[in-house]
């Protein structure tokens, strides 16, 4: 089992600790709805350096980053990041990632902790264009200081001015007396902040000074079960839940990151996907009597027939309510739509609703 470098200080703060990818991982502290609550109104922490990064450079970075990514990293601008998928040669995704711009032939991808590896791979097998690759997963610690107060909290720590760093943009610069720190406007909660990325041996310096910064504005650190909460209420794809290999990137909702004005891997038949249109859908949906869905629950329609399957699902903390994503047969996908969910062996009313859960 892997430990970040910040281990010792989560379990020194009590925090439950589970296995995640591979890594010893915070899940929760106090718990997760008061945790949820903190980012939702507050500011809070999570430590999610079990991420993995890759620096992709050279002149041929970009051609190597268009051919295996499913958007356009041509309109990317040095401090500009995008999110996009890697597709595979099935109709699948290999895994959803964030794309950074950070010099002119230099590319930073940050993808999901359980797929470093497999990714690693893939991008190297498609790799016969000579773009130089780089691991650095190993030596880069990441913190998501996420909440509607986090840009006021962490303003004296840094010489920029954090609230100009538009959404998906990010500068480099200082941070908590640290030089050439990342801090991106990115994450994976809805409620706005950053996301800082520093070498592991700086990490534990920057995790002091933020909660100094942050003390007075009611700053704590937040599980991965809360993680999954909010980035559910905003109805975002976690990987191995909602999108996998099997699932293609218009199925998910994926098409606004899916851009055919270039050639990437398996555009042509995911092309002939969207001009056929797909047979399944993910949707969001909200139950309408008491009941919490969970992953591999059945979807059925009225009669009872199997209509799909839910891939995430929750009692919404901020909404008090059974919400959940899940493929439905495309008859069933549009708002308002009956479904039924079942619990055990009961069908349990639920609704179609638009993305996000959460609004602000």
């Amino acid at each position: 089992m892997k430990n970040t470098a910040l281990t010792h200080i989560h379990e020194s703060l009590g925090a439950k600790m589970v296995p995640f990818a591979g890594y010893n991982m915070p899940v929760q502290y106090e718990g997760v709805n008061a945790e949820h609550e903190t980012v939702r109104n507050g500011v809070g922490v999570f430590d999610v350096s079990h991420m993995g990064e890759f620096l992709i450079s050279g002149p041929n970075a970009l051609a190597l980053i268009q051919k295996v990514t499913s958007n356009d990293a041509s309109t990317l601008t040095i401090g500009k990041a995008q999110y996009s998928c890697l597709p595979n040669e099935n109709g699948g995704i290999v895994d959803d990632l964030i794309v950074y711009k950070m010099k002119e032939d230099q590319y930073l991808l940050v993808v999901n902790a359980s797929n470093i590896e497999k990714d690693w791979n893939w991008i190297s097998t498609k790799n016969n264009v000579g773009a130089e690759m780089r691991n650095i997963s190993d030596d880069y610690s990441l913190l998501a200081i996420q909440g509607p107060k986090a840009v006021e909290a962490m303003q004296s720590l840094t010489s920029v001015d954090l609230a100009a760093i538009k959404y998906y943009h990010f500068e480099v610069a200082d941070f908590a007396g640290i030089s050439d720190v990342i801090i991106s406007a990115t994450g994976y909660t809805g409620s706005g902040g950053f996301e800082i990325y520093a070498k592991n041996t700086d990490i534990e310096q920057i995790w002091n000074k933020v909660f100094e910064a942050g003390k007075a504005y009611g700053i704590k650190p937040i599980g991965l079960a809360a993680r999954d909460t909010l980035r559910l209420e905003m109805g975002f794809c976690l990987y191995g839940n909602d999108i996998n290999d099997t699932t293609s990137p218009l199925e998910a909702g994926l098409g606004w990151i899916t851009k055919f004005t270039k050639e990437f891997t398996n555009s042509e038949n995911l092309l002939k996907q969207k001009e056929a249109g797909v047979l399944r859908k993910l949707v969001g949906f909200e139950l309408t009597e008491r009941g919490i869905p969970r992953h591999d629950y059945e979807i059925v329609d009225k009669d009872g027939n199997i209509i799909g399957v839910v891939t995430s699902g929750t009692m919404a903390p901020s909404l008090n309510k059974g919400i959940g994503l899940g493929y439905v047969t495309t008859e069933f996908s549009g708002a308002d739509s009956e479904i039924f969910i079942r619990i055990r062996k009961n069908d349990i009313p639920a609704k179609v609703v638009k993305l996000p859960f959460y609004k602000k």
